[in-house]
């Protein structure tokens, strides 16, 4: 039986799931799977979680390729009107409390999945066949989370109503009153000063019994009261967590007496909260602060005049007035004035970036994107030197600010790799220390010692051994890299990417573009046997005036510098032949334009020797070639060459001094040109005369030996970059494409981010390295401590400082590279 296979970008499929390993991606390949003629579909082989296509098995003799099309995009429109996707702002909170409040949103009919980030985003996916988006927001309320921000504010800066409903209250914590945010900090210092004042009057001999007594009970609600609401939380979600544990040990040492101690207890375990609530908050801000640097409002030319609008209102088309040393409010071009504008708010550049106006606005308005960078302009980044008349090219919710926020957002939520071990051996370790623990409360019945003792020290174990600090130390870690990364101009979509991004052996680079300025300059026209430079000049530009690609612009632009105003004649029905070149109609004659192998595979004259031996003389110093053959007859060769970028050279040096072993450049070029280029910017390897194909098999082939990057433009190089353990887009500020392919997207057209994304990831892996030694190091200590006589109250001294220390190590990498971010 003859099997076909065909791959579907999951994008188009389902355009609203946030991360392939949703349920939703599991349910289209089993639907797919049990339809007449498919054989099998299934995410195709990626080693990180994120991969972005779905592989379909068929029979050609019984369904067809376009039906197998359709029957795709139709079970995925059916799974994604059943099943929706909800990203909710909350407040930070530590990991335990998250993993809370994913049970108790799980426990709401229809809920199928619900991910908490401790930085405060929750993810659910629901069926709404049990429950519809307005009921489920109605329970979400009732627990505590807060009505979902619009989409607008969702994408920029947090509006009041989710802060006071849905972050204040969030899991009792209600910070109302005088102190706010504060009142769990200032909770626990009225503990800690009572249980000072109650322990300095217990040991005066003039003292009345009571008096310390009722101070220590005061001591016990200060401290016990946010610990006593998790508790209860955790309780109706079906988890015995650490703070029923500090309540029992709590309730445990006041019952043998040691008031002093369980109010100790209680404050070191509320400042330890109270201090890591804190540090995540620092987390969070980082990332709220992107959206925070767009402007509210616009002054905008309507009737007339002009009027000053908010953000919200700006349709595509309209025209803003930025003054000097103003933020731009929305993605647009330039249609008149001259300025710098500073675009490390968006792209992490440190150097202002000229802007003019276009020549032609209506022709820009139709393909923005296709734009140079200098006509270009994003929402929040800073106008400094004139002012300028910008047409807005995107509404504000899809601005690319906004599509980084709401990306940023949704890179909470995805856990990395060692996140999800963590979780998993959590999931075997605390009943392994409940069990010892039940062991130890009769270690009476063996050593003789009251049941207090044993109780006492049953207890102190299970403080001990509680794994507060595994929780939390690779979530810190991966949430201060992605917001540091952010605020540096490079988009990292969750902890999977950023944690690959350490691991890397090596890194594949696309040539045109990535390498080099992807800018070529037509350098040479030779004609063939008599016939005249402008002869082919006019019949190369007439056919590449219907093309995109970036040598037909190049082509087009030279050659009609070359041939001043001559007349161009008519060309038509443009047809494209993958990796070789182009065919189109001039004159009603065929005309092909492309490589040299091209000739050998299309009907027509051969191609004659001394053409070929043109070829190779300019592809020996570095030229791109392009064969020109009307109908018979070779008109000649052009020859075009792209400046190798400036800082290409100085990045891939320090690359190999960040430990990055290989790297290859691989390009659709000729191998003496791709040979040459890399030669001059320092590359170790390079594969040329790669069609698309051929790259994407280069990628699997290097994976199977060490992890590897692919750098490119997120475009023409998706599928490559599908198949590499991490996918990186250059210039992805000015492609929506790239932003969404890309599993790091450098913001910047700038090779010089790419180092600062690696060493920030690799300092990320060495921060979760240090937290996990120090968080599994100290319960390795405190077990066998506390089980020979180590007190209760110096376990959880050294508990909550360890996991303090791993979050404040994790904060480091907010500063990372402070000085030269990119």
């Amino acid at each position: 039986m003859m099997t076909n296979k065909t791959r579907i970008e999951i994008e188009l499929v389902l355009p609203n799931v946030p991360d392939t390993r949703d349920a939703c991606i599991e349910r289209l390949t089993e639907r797919l799977a049990t339809v007449e003629g498919i054989e099998v579909a299934h995410l195709t082989d990626r080693k990180p979680p994120d991969e972005e296509q779905i592989c379909i098995h068929y029979d050609p003799n019984r369904v067809a390729l376009g039906e197998v099309r359709k029957l795709a995009m139709r079970a995925g429109a059916d799974l994604d009107q059943r099943y929706g996707h909800l990203m909710i702002p909350s407040k930070s909170m530590h990991a335990r409390q998250a993993l809370s409040s994913e049970e108790r949103v799980k426990q709401i009919d229809g809920v199928l999945e619900a991910v908490m980030s401790p930085a405060g985003m929750l993810r659910i996916e629901f069926d709404r066949h049990v429950v519809d988006e307005d009921s489920l927001r109605t329970s979400l309320q009732k627990i505590g989370f807060g009505e979902p921000a619009e989409e607008k504010n969702r994408k920029f800066a947090p509006s009041a109503e989710v802060e006071t409903k849905g972050a204040e209250k969030e899991d009792g914590h209600e910070h109302s009153g005088q102190f706010r945010e504060k009142t769990e900090l200032v909770f626990s210092l009225l503990c800690g000063g009572l249980l000072l004042i109650g322990w300095l009057l217990s040991i005066s001999t003039e003292a009345v019994v009571w008096v310390p007594l009722a101070i220590y009970i005061g001591a016990y609600y200060f401290g016990g009261f946010f610990t006593l609401r998790e508790a209860i939380q955790n309780i109706r979600a079906g988890r015995f967590e650490i703070d029923s544990l500090m309540l029992v040990a709590a309730i445990g040492a006041a019952s043998l007496g040691e008031w002093a101690e369980g109010a100790l207890l209680l404050f070191l375990f509320s400042l330890g909260h109270s201090l890591e609530h804190y540090a995540m908050g620092r987390a969070k801000k980082a990332i709220e602060a992107l959206a925070d640097i767009a402007p509210q409002t616009a002054l905008v030319r309507r009737e007339g005049g002009s009027k000053e609008v908010p953000v919200d209102q700006l349709q595509v088309g309209d025209v803003v007035i930025v003054k000097p040393n103003e933020r731009i409010p929305a993605d647009g071009f330039v249609i008149k004035g001259e300025s710098s504008v500073n675009q490390a708010p968006i792209t992490g550049e440190s150097v202002p970036v000229d802007k003019q106006p276009v020549n032609e606005p209506e022709q820009a308005a139709q393909n923005p994107e296709q734009l140079d960078s200098s006509y270009r302009v994003y929402t929040g980044t800073i106008n400094e030197s004139g002012a300028l008349e910008i047409q807005v090219t995107k509404l504000s919710s899809d601005s690319t600010l906004a599509r980084v926020v709401k990306m940023v957002n949704e890179a909470e939520t995805q856990k990395s790799p060692t996140q999800r071990f963590t979780d998993k051996f959590e999931r075997y370790f605390v009943p392994a220390v409940l069990a010892f623990a039940v062991i130890l409360l009769f270690a009476w019945v063996v050593i003789p010692e009251p049941f207090s003792a044993s109780f006492y020290r049953a207890m102190a174990v299970l403080v001990a051994a509680s794994p507060c600090a595994l929780a939390i130390s690779t979530p810190s870690a991966v949430l201060s890299g992605i917001a540091r990364a952010a605020r540096g101009g490079v988009l990292v979509k969750g902890g999977g990417p950023l944690e690959h991004l350490g691991t890397l052996g090596a890194i594949a680079f696309d040539k045109t573009g990535t390498l080099t300025e992807g800018k070529p300059r037509l350098t040479d026209a030779i004609g063939h046997e008599g016939v005249a430079e402008d002869e082919l000049l006019r019949v190369a530009v007439a056919v590449e005036e219907l093309s995109d690609h970036p040598l037909a612009a190049a082509v087009v632009r030279d050659g009609r510098e070359r041939l001043g105003g001559e007349s161009i004649p008519q060309a038509h029905d443009l047809q494209s032949i993958t990796g070789r070149g182009v065919k189109a109609r001039v004159d009603g004659q065929a005309v092909y334009i492309g490589k040299d192998d091209l000739f050998g595979e299309v009907e027509g004259t051969p191609l004659p020797e001394s053409v070929r031996e043109q070829v190779e003389a300019l592809e020996a110093d570095g030229r791109t070639t392009m064969i020109v053959r009307r109908g018979e007859t070779y008109l000649g060769v052009l020859g075009l060459m792209d400046t190798p970028r400036e800082t290409a050279k100085q990045t891939v040096a320090r690359l190999h001094e960040l430990g990055v072993r290989r790297m290859i450049m691989i390009s659709g070029d000729n191998q003496q040109v791709a040979e040459a280029v890399a030669k001059e910017v320092g590359i170790d390897e390079a594969w040329g005369d790669l069609m698309p194909d051929d790259k994407v098999e280069s990628i699997k082939r290097l994976r199977k030996q060490e992890d590897v990057a692919m750098v490119g433009d997120g475009v023409n190089d998706a599928p490559a970059m599908a198949n590499a353990t991490v996918g990186i887009a250059m210039g992805a500020a000015g492609s929506d494409v790239a932003l969404e392919t890309a599993d790091v997207a450098l913001m910047a057209d700038d090779l010089n981010h790419l180092p600062f994304a690696v060493g920030l990831s690799r300092q990320t892996s060495r921060i979760i390295r240090q937290n996990l030694w120090v968080s599994l190091g100290m319960v390795l200590f405190l077990v066998p401590a506390t089980v020979l006589g180590l007190q209760m109250g110096a376990a959880v001294l050294f508990h909550e400082g360890s996991t303090l220390l791993v979050v404040f190590n994790a904060l480091r990498l907010l500063a990372y590279g402070q000085s030269n971010p990119g």
